[in-house]
C-alpha cells in the first residue's frame, strides 16, 4: 500500500499535476482550437473527480485524486510549476511523464503503480476522445486524430511497466 508519506512533497505535486499532463500531451499533438482544448481538458479533469469518487483503484490513485480534487475545489491550479514551452513543449510532457513513472515505480507497490499508469493513460484516452478533429463542419471528423493516436503509443511506452 502507497500513501502520500511515501513521497516528498515536490514528488507528490508532481503525481497530482501527472493525469492533467497526459491531457495535455494530446492537446498539444494535435492542437484544435479553444473549443477543442477545453474539452480536452475537462476530460482528463472528469478522469480525476471520476476516480476520486469513486475510489477501489488503489491507495495511491484514491489519495493523488483526493487531493488534486481539492487543490481544484479551492482554485489551486495542480498544473502551477509546469510550464512545458515552445517547439520541445512535447518532449517536455513525455521527460515529465517518464519521471513520474520512474518515480512510482521506484516508490510504490507494483500494484499502485500500476493503477496510477492506468489512470494517467485513461486521462490520455479520454481527452483525445473528448472532441472530434479535423473535416469540415463536423463532416469527415474523426474522433482521435493522427497526431493524438501518436501521442497516445508514445504515452503507452513513456508509461510501461520497468522490466525487471
Amino acid at each position: 500500500m502507497t500513501n502520500r508519506a511515501d513521497f516528498t512533497d515536490e514528488e507528490w505535486t508532481r503525481l497530482e499535476r501527472a493525469p492533467l499532463v497526459a491531457g495535455l500531451a494530446i492537446s498539444l499533438a494535435d492542437p484544435g482550437g479553444p473549443i477543442e482544448l477545453t474539452k480536452e481538458s475537462v476530460a482528463s479533469l472528469k478522469t480525476i473527480v471520476e476516480a476520486a469518487q469513486t475510489g477501489g483503484q488503489g491507495e495511491l490513485v484514491d489519495a493523488v485524486t483526493k487531493d488534486t480534487v481539492a487543490k481544484t475545489q479551492h482554485h489551486e491550479n495542480p498544473l502551477s510549476g509546469f510550464k512545458p514551452k515552445g517547439a520541445l513543449a512535447g518532449e517536455q510532457i513525455l521527460d515529465e511523464l517518464r519521471a513520474v513513472n520512474e518515480l512510482v515505480s521506484a516508490k510504490a507497490t507494483a500494484e499502485d503503480a500500476e493503477s496510477f499508469r492506468k489512470l494517467l493513460l485513461t486521462a490520455a484516452q479520454r481527452a483525445a476522445e473528448a472532441a472530434k478533429e479535423g473535416g469540415f463542419l463536423g463532416f469527415h471528423a474523426v474522433r482521435v486524430s493522427e497526431g493524438e493516436q501518436q501521442m497516445l503509443d508514445k504515452l503507452g511506452e513513456v508509461l510501461s511497466a520497468p522490466a525487471g
